[in-house]
């Protein structure tokens, strides 16, 4: 298991390797000119040189990128072109909210994903099969900041359960962070739900029909105990993997949902350091997305020995 694992972190490498070419080239060849983003729109030709200088924008390409990466490679991400702060410190101070936003998103979704799903499949057919496959189709038609919004309209304005906007840490009690929390999570987790629901269903039905399910319902043993322990736990694998995989769905409405609620989130971040051209913090974000993504994907592989003992590694 470790030497499998600290195979998969050695593979890692050059695919964040390839994704920080790509997008060192994506944001330097596009059209739009930070210099003249900090300067102003009264600033004179020799003015926008003079910052091109400062920010090494006048240098090679190949320069650009291996001082870029150098300074990356010893734990240095840059220095904002907007606000003059440090990238890492900038990150850091962004990233919890989004954390623990997602967290509880991925809580939310599987709590009510799984057992939706399961449920449908054993009540194939019926009207709550189609009540959840309704959802699901929903889940993935509505956008979503127009869940956002709608949620926001009921439970915000309408009945006045909880704040429009905002965040609050958990550290300033977890009635304020559950409260403003509860909205964004909801918003995230529609089309989480929807995604995991339709996997778990299709999974279920599957290993329903198979001998050992009939054998257990012939000894007498509960349908909850069928159905959770016996037929969930072999329909694990492909639940997880579509888990995995959904991620990067949340970590791209993250950027959508913080903008709805007004969340000082890596989403937030990522919009405003877009619109101002702050190459910088735009390549630190799209490289910790990416290595998110890559490790999530890597406890998704690992955990599947956990559910399936015919697979090791």
């Amino acid at each position: 298991m470790i030497a499998y694992i600290l195979k998969r972190l050695l593979a890692t490498i050059p695919v964040l390797l390839i994704v920080a070419i790509f997008v060192f080239l994506l944001l330097r060849l596009t059209p739009g000119d930070p210099a003249a983003i900090l300067a102003g729109d009264a600033a004179t030709p020799a003015q926008l040189e003079r910052i091109r200088d400062r920010l090494g924008l006048n240098d090679p390409l190949h320069v650009q990128f291996f001082t870029w990466f150098g300074q990356m490679l010893q734990g240095d991400l840059g220095t904002s072109l907007i606000s003059n702060t440090d990238v890492v410190d900038m990150v850091a101070a962004r990233l919890g909210p989004t954390i623990n936003i997602a967290l509880m998103t991925i809580v939310i979704s599987v709590l009510l994903a799984v057992p939706m799903g399961v449920i449908a499949a054993w009540r194939h057919r019926t009207w709550i099969d189609v009540a959840v496959m309704s959802f699901s189709v929903l889940g993935f038609s509505v956008p979503v900041f127009v869940i956002g919004y709608i949620l926001i309209q009921i439970f915000a304005i309408e009945l006045r359960w909880v704040p429009v906007q905002g965040y609050a840490a958990p550290t300033d009690g977890v009635g304020a962070f559950f409260s403003r929390a509860i909205l964004p999570s909801l918003t995230l987790a529609t089309i989480y739900i929807a995604l995991i629901a339709r996997m778990t269903r299709a999974s279920m039905l599957e290993v329903l029909g198979e001998d050992y399910v009939r054998t257990a319902r012939a000894k007498g043993v509960r349908e909850n105990v069928v159905l959770f322990r016996h037929a969930l736990r072999n329909a694990a694998v492909p639940i997880l993997t579509i888990i995995g995989t959904g991620f990067a769905l949340l970590i791209s409405g993250v950027v959508v949902t913080e903008s709805v609620f007004n969340i000082p989130g890596i989403g937030r971040l990522t919009v405003d350091a877009i619109l101002a051209r702050d190459y910088p913090v735009i390549q630190a974000m799209i490289l910790l997305t990416a290595g998110i993504y890559v490790m999530v994907n890597l406890v998704v592989d690992v955990s599947y020995s956990f559910f399936d003992p015919r697979i090791r590694y």
